[in-house]
């Protein structure tokens, strides 16, 4: 086999490949023991018809074809094994001469990963916020776990603001009543307006058993943006009663006798919450300062996947949550144009981030063993909710082991990025960075305030710097 490579532009090559016909044998094997389990000739049992006679049968013509097509992909693969090729995705093939008995020759043009050293690393400067826990934050997770400890009483009063009740609504328009849009015992608090346009004003100063009609714009379903008069009738009217901050509390909300206790508890979680993200921040800055200062070309082909795979995520996510887009925009105060421009940006970044943590990898020639990707695999299996062994299964049969090889030899390249790296708070501190497998044996805070754990802050770490090809 002959194999010539044409550098089309820093991110494409285009691979001539020429391959004499007795290179061929194995993949005219292969097809004439398919043909002969598939043709029935008289006087030859399943799968024992000689060459000649399928080739009479089926036409030579459909034998070539069916063992060129078998023979290019394994062909391929050798030719950019041979030339140590980095290819992403899935080429552009053309069969450019088949001549029978003569030779196979064939280009592929294919996306690669941009060649490029990285420079050096070890004098990285990043600042990451404060991990000070101050008294009000601790009282403000005291005061979330009150909350939870609230009880609803009869309020024996007219509704006000903050309220919760529970009402009946019901819709009309032009006069009829819409019998699928009505609700019963709905519960509300007033205030949060998160049903109708102009309930919230027409509940303060109603009594339990009155009724109520005003007009607004329907939202969702069938009648949506319709004008519509609503009534509501309220049945109860009731506050939230919070209990006492007392030694009694640290007993019914915690495993502790006093609120000295619970307090001290409070504040060695939020501590060990804002270490976490202090952590999770010095590697996502440490990362962030170094894909700006390399500048690399980046496939457009690699790019638009990433990209199309950010936005079916968030469309998927949106979904889920019952949002449109249109919502989700307004919420964040973007056009079409800056959330796609957002989008691409950040796409660019990753698989930026991805072609430096591979480099760094290859220069410091950094590897992943079988335990290392039987943790990986146990680690991931836990954030799914899956089984290690179903995890496991699922990569080798859809071929994506060399997806979880990558991921732990990145992490190894992100290690050694933080290890080089001078990192400070605001304050002027210097933080001492621990690696990914140091920080995965940290607890978990529990804290209200820091839902996320570091775990969850390294799976996003890893989402940003994705394999191009996946």
């Amino acid at each position: 086999m002959k194999t010539d490579v044409e550098e089309l532009s820093p991110t494409r090559v285009k691979l001539t490949i020429e391959v004499p016909f007795e290179e061929l044998e194995h993949a005219f094997d292969v097809t004439y023991k398919s043909l002969a389990k598939q043709v029935q000739i008289k006087g030859f049992r399943p799968g024992k018809a000689p060459a000649r006679l399928i080739d009479r049968y089926v036409g030579r013509g459909a034998v070539i074809s069916e063992a060129v097509n078998h023979a290019v992909p394994e062909l391929y693969n050798e030719a950019i094994q041979k030339e140590e090729i980095f290819a992403l995705g899935q080429p552009d093939v053309e069969v450019t001469k088949l001549e029978d008995n003569d030779e196979l020759a064939f280009t592929a043009e294919v996306d690669v990963r941009p060649k490029f050293e990285v420079p050096d690393y070890e004098n990285l400067e990043v600042t990451v916020d404060d991990a000070e826990v101050t008294e009000d934050q601790v009282e403000d997770q005291i005061n979330n776990l009150r909350e939870r400890f609230s009880t609803l009483v009869g309020a024996g009063r007219p509704a006000e603001k903050g309220d919760h009740v529970s009402i009946d609504l019901s819709a009309a328009v032009d006069g009829e009543k819409l019998e699928d849009v009505q609700a019963s015992g709905l519960s509300y608090e007033i205030g949060t307006n998160t049903i109708l346009e102009g309930l919230d004003d027409t509940l303060e100063g109603m009594s339990e058993g009155e009724s109520a009609t005003f007009a607004t714009k329907l939202v969702g379903g069938e009648y949506e943006g319709q004008d519509a008069d609503v009534t509501v009738t309220v049945h109860s009217v009731k506050i939230k009663e919070l209990p006492e901050l007392d030694d009694e509390f640290a007993q019914l909300a915690s495993e502790f006798d006093t609120m000295e206790e619970l307090r001290a508890d409070v504040r060695s979680r939020l501590t060990q919450s804002r270490r976490l993200q202090q952590l999770s921040q010095g590697r996502d800055r440490a990362l962030e300062k170094l894909v700006e200062s390399v500048e690399i070309p980046l496939p457009e082909s690699v790019v638009e996947e990433q990209v199309k795979r950010r936005r079916d995520s968030l469309e998927q996510q949106l979904a889920q949550s019952g949002l449109t887009k249109e919502a989700y925009l307004e919420s964040q105060e973007q056009t079409e144009e800056e959330f796609e421009e957002e989008l691409t940006k950040g796409a660019r970044s990753s698989v930026k981030a991805g072609f430096i943590l591979d480099q760094i990898a290859l220069q410091e020639e950094l590897s992943a063993d079988n335990s290392e990707l039987s943790q990986y695999v146990v680690e991931q299996a836990q954030r799914m909710g899956v089984a290690p062994d179903q995890l496991a299964q699922h990569l080798v049969e859809s071929n994506q082991l060399n997806i979880a090889y990558t991921e732990v030899v990145r992490s190894k390249a992100m290690d050694l990025i933080v290890e080089k790296a001078t990192v400070t708070d605001e304050s002027g501190n210097v933080i001492e960075q621990e690696t990914e497998s140091d920080t995965d044996e940290a607890p978990e805070a529990e804290a209200e305030e820091s839902e996320t754990p570091q775990a969850e802050a390294a799976e996003a770490e890893a989402g940003e710097a994705k394999p191009a090809d996946e």
